[in-house]
């Protein structure tokens, strides 16, 4: 265990490096929330009745997804990994004394936290300071709260391992572009990220919350909001939960599988 703590810390710690990213990223996101917000002002100021999420709701859902955006995207690949297998490199890895699969997991945690946490804090500050009803606001109980980190860390975690299966999915193919096109789009679509999924029509809605990409961003935004409270909240976080420990051992079970039918050929 310890050797993938300190892989993690390395990767961390590298990824903090890269300055000039988060503070243009914090400014891009900055820029698309208002303009998102914008957007959906004029909705609300014609019939906010209608609408399944009350506006400071919306607000808060908005800028907690832009500072988290490089937390728990699917377009954030490494293609460094996708490379490993085709080119065979990964045949380096396999010489450490290591499970491929924990170390490239402590990777993919380490990158996404390194390329959030530093976007995170600034995104959120000026959303507080924005008058309402477009500002960021902090208004849920702490048991709440609590449950929203809860939730958070389960929609970090189904990231990489979703991300590992598609790394994995490389052994059994010999074009990866597929993946990383088809895999981000129905991400954007299910998860909430183009659109929060209370908006969608019901039968579509349904659809995203029972899929792995609903369990994502979709669950810990609406948590805090309060579009997802009581009962509901349980049901939502163990569903969270089940596909965790799914697509973990689906990936698991795809690179081990992968690994053990590889044949790398040169000197």
């Amino acid at each position: 265990m310890k050797q993938y703590t300190s892989f993690f810390r390395i990767r961390f710690l590298a990824g903090l490096q890269y300055r000039a990213a988060a503070f243009a990223g914090v400014f891009t996101q900055l820029f698309w929330g208002l303009m998102e917000l914008m957007m959906f002002r004029a909705f609300y100021l014609f019939a906010p009745e209608k609408l399944p999420m009350d506006m400071q709701a919306l607000c808060s859902y908005v800028w907690i997804q832009q500072g988290t955006l490089s937390i728990w995207n699917l377009w954030g690949w490494e293609p460094a990994l996708f490379q490993a297998v085709q080119t065979g490199e990964v045949a380096y890895e396999l010489t450490r004394p290591t499970d491929l699969y924990a170390m490239w997991s402590a990777r993919g945690f380490a990158t996404r936290l390194s390329r959030g946490l530093p976007r995170l804090i600034p995104i959120l500050i000026v959303g507080s300071l924005l008058p309402a009803p477009y500002g960021f606001r902090l208004t849920i109980s702490f048991p709440t709260f609590c449950a929203f980190l809860f939730s958070m860390a389960l929609t970090l975690w189904l990231c990489v391992s979703i991300c590992l299966v598609c790394y994995s999915l490389t052994f059994y193919l010999t074009d990866y572009r597929g993946i990383i096109t088809f895999v981000p789009a129905l991400c954007e679509i299910f998860s909430g990220d183009l659109l929060p999924l209370p908006f969608f029509p019901p039968v579509l809605r349904r659809i995203a919350e029972l899929s792995p990409f609903g369990s994502l961003q979709n669950v810990p935004l609406r948590i805090f909001g309060g579009n997802i409270a009581g009962a509901q909240l349980f049901g939502a976080v163990g569903l969270q939960l089940f596909w965790c420990l799914t697509v973990t051992v689906l990936g698991y079970s795809l690179m081990h599988r992968g690994l053990r039918r590889t044949v790398i050929a040169g000197g």
